[in-house]
């Protein structure tokens, strides 16, 4: 099978299993490109790779951003006491790995349930600018970084989900994360305001979208006035934050799914982020 064939498969498939409603084995078989007695189906799984890009939330481990309420777990229930196991969880929505609903920032803007299924759904790009952010904590992600992505991979796809991979996950549970200064200034890479608006200009950042980050968000950790996330929470376009493991996607090709609780009237959640990568070799 074709590199580009396969690829659409994939892509197809991967919209029959997350779409609005649920579809047959059969029904999603016969969905496929290619499916029936001539040329069998492949199934999914052979078709793509499921993984992690999310931290475990841990209260020893995770770190929280500076003023969010306090996380604990507790252990309510036990098997030897009560006959079943079960922790009594209290946290902020916007602890450890998690996304942000328009509403976080837009006063009137949409809520965590007011969006739908597919607003958690976004083809992932993914930025490297690890090397940057080594030299310089207060690295912000500029539009030539893009454009220059986009020299290589192609144009970045309308409601994108494009990710920062800045390589801040690798200091998750210590000081260094935060990596605040004498007076208590965190210090963390992000996007400019410039690429955001570039992004949003161009229609990349559409009426869904996001922006990802392997840090405490997508703004520069030391500028409090948040003009990346005045921007992006508009329409349906969401944040996905200190995310993990972006090692397992590629820079283009991937999806990023969005899963956990919806809370009433819900600025967000912290979430198990998936990335969905073709198997196309």
């Amino acid at each position: 099978m074709k590199r580009r064939q396969l690829f659409r498969r994939v892509t197809t498939g991967v919209a029959v299993l997350v779409g609005a409603r649920l579809v047959a084995p059969a029904a999603a078989a016969d969905a496929l490109p290619g499916a029936g007695s001539a040329q069998p189906a492949v199934p999914l799984d052979r078709l793509l790779q499921v993984v992690s890009l999310s931290h475990v939330n841990d209260p020893a481990l995770t770190p929280i951003f500076p003023g969010d309420p306090e996380f604990t777990l507790e252990t309510a229930f036990t098997v030897a006491e009560d006959g079943f196991y079960l922790q009594n969880v209290k946290e902020g929505e916007h602890t450890g790995t998690h996304w942000g609903a328009p509403a976080h920032f837009q006063e009137g803007g949409l809520t965590a349930d007011q969006l739908d299924p597919q607003d958690l759904f976004l083809p992932a790009v993914k930025i490297d600018i690890r090397e940057q952010a080594a030299a310089d904590a207060d690295y912000a992600v500029t539009v030539a970084d893009l454009q220059s992505w986009e020299a290589v991979h192609g144009a970045i796809p309308a409601g994108a989900a494009v990710i920062a991979w800045t390589g801040w996950s690798s200091r998750w549970g210590t000081d260094a994360y935060a990596n605040s200064d004498a007076a208590g200034v965190t210090h963390q890479p992000g996007f400019s305001p410039e690429a955001a608006q570039w992004l949003i200009d161009t229609g990349k950042l559409a009426d869904r979208g996001a922006l990802g980050t392997d840090t405490f968000g997508p703004d520069l950790g030391n500028d409090e006035t948040y003009p990346v996330s005045v921007k992006l929470y508009d329409r349906r376009r969401i944040s996905l934050e200190n995310l993990t493991n972006l090692e397992s996607i590629p820079a283009a090709g991937a999806y990023v799914l969005v899963g956990g609780p919806i809370n009433r009237a819900g600025s967000g959640s912290p979430a198990t982020i998936f990335g969905l990568v073709p198997r196309l070799s």
